[in-house]
């Protein structure tokens, strides 16, 4: 475990800073915490205090408070996350051990840590990395709680996935009916105690995640920032809108591809993350079984799946006769659950959806691996469970095979090396070998191989590679096209001009400037290490701050510059994003700075 643990944070934490401040969106909400109590509280975009993220705060406050002790930067931003990446693997260790063995449960670590989309969102500041600590926490409290009954650790599951959803709303709800069929079937009392219990740890949800919502309701508008991606301005309205069904059925802010407008260009999939609506299917491709095995989707937690499905059904079928209380059924319901639920919902998927968002399916597939792989493996001397683990074996070397081939330029040995290897461990389990004396840790070290090569060549090369943007994807940098571009700037990661940072930085104002849509604004912020206020939020399209505000702000003296160049609404200057450009236009004469065009609000043509 400690080798584990030691090379999990090695490959999380190595030349972490060449990310710089990944996603400038988050990132810029955190250093808004660390110039503002108030701002880390709501997860403000600026420590003015206008728009928030589209988001619960819940990664902010953790990145938000190490900026704060640290000082800010892209270390003290991204530590955070590699940590809780390390977190993760050696949660997941103890608890796929406590039911299946420590050999299932080193398996189960590192497949998490070798996963790509791991490698990725664990060295980076979208808010993924806590939702999956969370909800790896959530099934160790849960294991515990199987062991005696245990009301106090049923509770304490809930409270991880109540915060859960303070970090990313409806979607730590996932993992939920793996958690309460797991518990009902297994836990060794009685049915009228499992359900009373089960009713106590949804009161803990409930209040785990109701407390910051019900101090957003309670809190005066007039003094709080607007809620983001909301159309009433409030956190459920977001969390089951924009955040919660839209997503899931396509629907409101958060829902169907459209035709964008004119002149508007967006990646391939173009979603408009922070309130807009999506463009040409949201990243994912088709809706369908086919979606995760896909170019968006294959490369990030593919790898291991169609392997644990197996293993999954196998596993089950083994046990159908053993008692309520088994412990290999009840981590096969638990983590097989966890697998089946949300890879269905996201292949189902209507509305927005990143092929990132598959990390927090990373934990239940390669536990449900690792524990039917621990089975079979024990059960060899069966030529049944022999039979089985050679077809997990070959079908896992043959998708990584394809995998791989999608970016044919990049080590192609590796594909061939994991194919013959993965063929020699599937020739030896089929004749026997793994029986022989000596032969059977051969036959384990190249199944091994066979099995895990692809995915860890690739999270090595995620690792090694420099993401930046909203829409960042795993995988070698020489990778282009549909799925793979690991290199490559994502969607949302604005350039700055270095002439008008210098401006910025020589301004004492509330906010050095303003700019339509945070994702340019951020960068602004970001370089300069001065507030810049985001209108319209992520995209500029939430009425935050409105025309009177803004027009009352520069009467105030709070804003010196207007930078031009934003995302007004994406709509060619629409909504009040764009009512507020063009007040700017009609009032204040424009300035070249560097090849940016800025407005002094300080100067009026009148």
């Amino acid at each position: 475990m400690a080798a584990l643990l030691a090379g999990t944070a090695l490959l999380y934490l190595w030349d972490l800073a060449k990310t710089g401040w990944a996603n400038d969106f988050y990132a810029m909400a955190a250093q808004a915490g660390t110039w503002s109590w108030k701002a880390l509280f709501f997860g403000s975009l600026d420590p003015g205090n206008v728009v928030t993220v589209d988001k619960p705060p819940f990664s902010l406050w953790i990145m938000g408070l190490s900026g704060r002790l640290f000082g800010f930067s892209s270390w003290s931003l991204l530590v955070p996350n590699a940590l809780a990446g390390v977190a993760s693997v050696g949660l997941l260790y103890l608890a796929v051990r406590r039911l299946s063995g420590p050999g299932a449960g080193l398996l189960a670590g590192a497949g998490l840590a070798l996963t790509p989309v791991a490698a990725l969102m664990f060295r980076y500041d979208n808010p993924d990395a806590f939702l999956v600590l969370l909800l790896v926490a959530g099934a160790y409290c849960v294991v515990r709680a199987l062991e005696h009954a245990s009301t106090k650790w049923l509770l304490l599951a809930g409270v991880a996935i109540g915060f859960g959803f303070l970090d990313k709303m409806l979607q730590a709800f996932l993992v939920l009916p793996a958690f309460v069929l797991v518990y009902a079937v297994a836990a060794p009392t009685s049915l009228g105690r499992r359900i009373g219990r089960l009713f106590a740890a949804a009161g803990a949800v409930l209040v785990s995640a109701g407390w910051w919502i019900a101090a957003v309701a309670l809190w005066p508008v007039a003094d709080r920032p607007y809620i983001s991606g909301s159309t009433d301005n409030s956190v459920l309205e977001l969390a089951f809108g924009y955040n919660g069904l839209g997503r899931i059925f396509g629907e409101g802010r958060g829902g169907r591809a459209v035709t964008p407008p004119a002149g508007i260009e967006l990646p391939a999939g173009g979603e408009l993350p922070g309130g807009g609506r999506g463009f040409g299917g949201g990243f994912g491709g088709q809706a369908g079984l086919t979606r995760l095995f896909g170019g968006e989707f294959g490369g990030e937690a593919s790898w291991l799946l169609p392997a644990a499905v197996i293993g999954l059904v196998a596993g089950l079928w083994f046990t159908r006769r053993a008692p309520r209380t088994d412990r290999t059924r009840a981590a096969l319901l638990l983590w097989g659950g966890w697998l089946v639920v949300t890879a269905l919902v996201f292949s189902y998927m209507s509305g927005i959806i990143h092929p990132y968002y598959t990390v927090a399916l990373a934990p239940g597939i390669v536990a449900t691996l690792a524990i039917s792989t621990r089975e079979l493996w024990r059960g060899r001397a069966n030529f049944a469970a022999r039979a089985v683990l050679a077809v997990m074996l070959a079908v896992t070397a043959v998708w990584a095979f394809v995998l791989l081939a999608r970016t044919p330029d990049w080590q192609p040995w590796v594909r061939y090396a994991l194919l013959g290897s993965g063929a020699a461990a599937v020739g030896g389990l089929l004749f026997g070998a793994d029986r022989v004396r000596r032969l059977g840790p051969v036959v384990a070290v190249l199944g091994l191989c066979g099995a895990l090569l692809g995915t860890t060549s690739f999270t090595l090369a995620t690792a090694a590679t420099a993401h930046a943007g909203g829409t960042p994807s795993s995988g070698p940098s020489v990778a282009s096209g549909r799925g793979f571009g690991g290199g490559a700037r994502g969607f949302g990661a604005g350039e700055t001009d270095s002439a008008v940072i210098d401006l910025l930085k020589g301004t004492t104002t509330k906010w050095a400037a303003a700019q339509s849509g945070a994702m340019q604004s951020a960068g602004l912020a970001l370089a300069s290490g001065r507030p810049v206020l985001a209108i319209g939020g992520f995209s500029g399209s939430d009425p935050a701050p409105t025309l009177q505000q803004f027009r009352q702000y520069v009467a105030d003296g709070d804003i010196r510059y207007f930078v031009a160049g934003g995302r007004g609404g994406f709509g060619g200057g629409r909504g009040t994003a764009g009512e507020i450009q063009a007040w700017v236009e009609q009032n204040f004469a424009p300035l070249t700075v560097g090849g940016t065009t800025v407005y002094d609000l300080t100067k009026s043509v009148d």
